[in-house]
């Protein structure tokens, strides 16, 4: 398997303003990761550790421009539907860190 990250991988946070979104971006960023947005339905327009924080993926990217993977923490309930929402705009590489999702999800 090739490589699918690097340093310059421009990468989106789902979940950021939780405690683990939160508490991973701030490592991220500490190890030099490119965090360039992060998302939270109705959180939009605030900033997580100086990341810009939007409601959609859509206005990530709209704002944003291209962003080449998505890390996701947001509870297993959700999961399923934020890893659609990354797929359907395009982004190639999705991480997925929730635990507890549903097999069939």
């Amino acid at each position: 398997m090739g490589i699918l990250v690097d340093s310059s991988t421009k990468v989106l946070v789902q979940g950021i303003t939780g405690r683990e979104g939160s508490f991973h971006t701030k490592l991220m960023l500490e190890y030099g990761t490119k965090v360039v947005a992060g998302t939270s339905p109705g959180k939009g327009g605030s900033y997580v550790h100086g990341v810009p924080v939007y409601d959609t993926v859509y206005e990530a990217l709209r704002e944003q421009g291209p962003i080449d993977a998505s890390i996701i923490f947001v509870p297993a309930r959700l999961a399923s539907d934020a890893v659609y929402e990354a797929v359907d705009h395009g982004l190639r590489v999705v991480v997925v860190i929730t635990e507890g999702i549903p097999l069939h999800d």
